[in-house]
């Protein structure tokens, strides 16, 4: 009886390492083929800059007196770069806010007006080195350069807020002025869902 007591010990301390080390085969086989997507996901969810789920609650407002774009881009496409000088920013921007999108560059709120429109217009980056870390460091007078697949537009920075995540009156779509609303999450060197946001202000100026 003790004899058979040691053997299925035995047998359960083998199977236990047969399953270890099939799942460390299984665990190496997914790195190999799957490891730049699988970090490049966790990275994301680790330094996911914005609350885009707010994204539903701005409306585009439609004038018929402001100027209206000949061809707009298709949503998820690259359509302009965004250039600031002042803390060496020359990054692609894409029509589109989500996850998928902000991977690659800026996101342009798809509520929010072109440039060259009239209105406001929303962009956002995430805050890691790449693209928006030093946001806080524009100053007033800083341009924002704009270049789109249709004209080149300059916007002047007037003002800088730290906002709460919440504040979504804070990105006020209106149609009265072209103004240029930038931001990213606050504290620049968070992770995850940060409570608040750096938003710098710019109207155009030419």
């Amino acid at each position: 009886m003790h004899n058979k007591h040691i053997q299925c010990i035995k047998a359960t301390i083998i199977t236990i390492i047969v399953a270890f080390i099939f799942a460390g085969i299984v665990c190496l086989i997914m790195q190999i083929a799957f490891g730049q997507t699988i970090w490049g996901a966790i990275s994301l969810m680790n330094r996911i800059s914005l609350d885009v789920s707010g994204k539903q609650e701005i409306e585009t407002v439609y004038n018929p007196d402001k100027k209206r774009l000949e061809n707009y881009p298709e949503y998820g496409t690259k359509y302009a770069t965004i250039q600031i000088e002042s803390i060496n920013v020359d990054l692609p921007v894409y029509f589109g806010d989500t996850l998928e999108i902000l991977k690659y560059g800026i996101g342009h709120s798809a509520g929010s007006y072109f440039p060259g429109e009239g209105g406001s217009i929303v962009y956002m980056g995430h805050n890691n080195v790449r693209t928006f870390r030093r946001l806080g460091e524009v100053k007033q007078g800083d341009i924002i350069k704009v270049i789109t697949s249709y004209g080149e537009y300059n916007y002047e920075v007037y003002d800088t807020k730290i906002i709460g995540k919440t504040e979504k009156d804070k990105l006020p779509i209106q149609k009265e002025r072209e103004i240029l609303m930038v931001y990213t999450c606050y504290p620049f060197t968070s992770y995850g869902n940060a409570p608040s946001r750096c938003v710098v202000y710019a109207e155009r100026v030419d």
